[in-house]
């Protein structure tokens, strides 16, 4: 079989894999492509993943495939790098991966019983967490929480985490009232004039209260704040809009006035929703 990747007969992950390698070839291959490193290409990674996140969540079907190719471009790019420096390979990365499955879901590929979701996820979890404790060098119930991850969705798998060992409040009640506490720990900071690094860890310490909150009633704090930013985004567009149709500038209105055309595109919003379906 050729090995040229441009022979549309090969298998795509075979096509794909060869490709990364002549972008990567230390002779012909490609200036920029010659010079990236593992460092260099993980922020690449990180937004190729929320572009796959984002197409999902606004069914963009058409786009899907594409954004999970540029996805899966990352994984070859990274075996690419790992097996020149004789690390591993992506045969490395396939096998491994398929071995970690199937060694978690003895259900489905051995004789054990799973008798819903819920009892799929504990069990999930033990795997993991007998995983975790065969590293001796960390064996924390916090091990292997990746430091990269975004600070809202990594706070909340630090809570889950000891939330399994007993650390954590039976309901919300009591994460309304730490919440309370931390916000007026803030007021406090901010009264006294502390230095910004105080204010800073206050400011933290009530985010990861807030994050907890979401947590206990099983709502995702990144997705809740990704909505929050799209409605602002949505409302703030619709303020600078009324004032361009008056014929103002909106960055030269003041505080007031773009307050006053802000309450009425959120009261135009609440009438929209409570009409009802025509």
């Amino acid at each position: 079989m050729s090995d040229d990747p441009t022979d549309r007969s090969r298998p795509g992950i075979e096509r794909l894999l060869e490709v990364v390698r002549r972008l990567r070839d230390p002779e012909r291959g490609c200036p920029w492509d010659k010079e990236q490193s593992f460092a260099t290409i993980a922020p690449y990674t990180i937004e190729e993943a929320y572009e796959v996140a984002d197409a999902i969540r606004r069914e963009a079907w058409a786009e899907l495939a594409g954004e999970l190719g540029d996805l899966l471009l990352q994984v070859v790019y990274h075996a690419q790098i790992a097996e020149e420096a004789g690390l591993f390979d992506f045969e490395q990365v396939a096998q491994g991966i398929a071995e970690k499955m199937i060694r978690r879901h003895p259900h489905v590929f051995g004789d054990a019983v799973v008798e819903s979701a819920a009892a799929q996820r504990r069990a999930w979890e033990e795997v993991k967490a007998a995983e975790r404790a065969g590293k001796a060098s960390d064996p924390s119930v916090l091990a292997d929480v990746p430091l990269a991850l975004p600070a809202l969705t990594r706070a909340e798998k630090l809570q889950r985490r000891v939330a399994r060992i007993g650390f954590d409040w039976p309901e919300p009640t009591p994460i309304l009232a730490k919440i309370e506490e931390e916000l007026a720990e803030l007021r406090a900071s901010l009264e006294a004039r502390e230095p910004r690094e105080k204010l800073a860890e206050e400011l933290g310490d009530l985010l990861f209260a807030v994050v907890n909150l979401a947590r206990r009633l099983e709502i995702d704090a990144e997705e809740a704040l990704r909505a929050a930013n799209a409605k602002f985004e949505r409302r703030f567009r619709a303020v600078e809009a009324r004032a361009r149709a008056s014929g103002s500038d909106p960055a030269q209105l003041d505080l007031a006035a773009l307050d006053r055309l802000w309450e009425e595109v959120k009261a135009e919003e609440r009438d929209r929703s409570r009409a009802p379906d025509s």
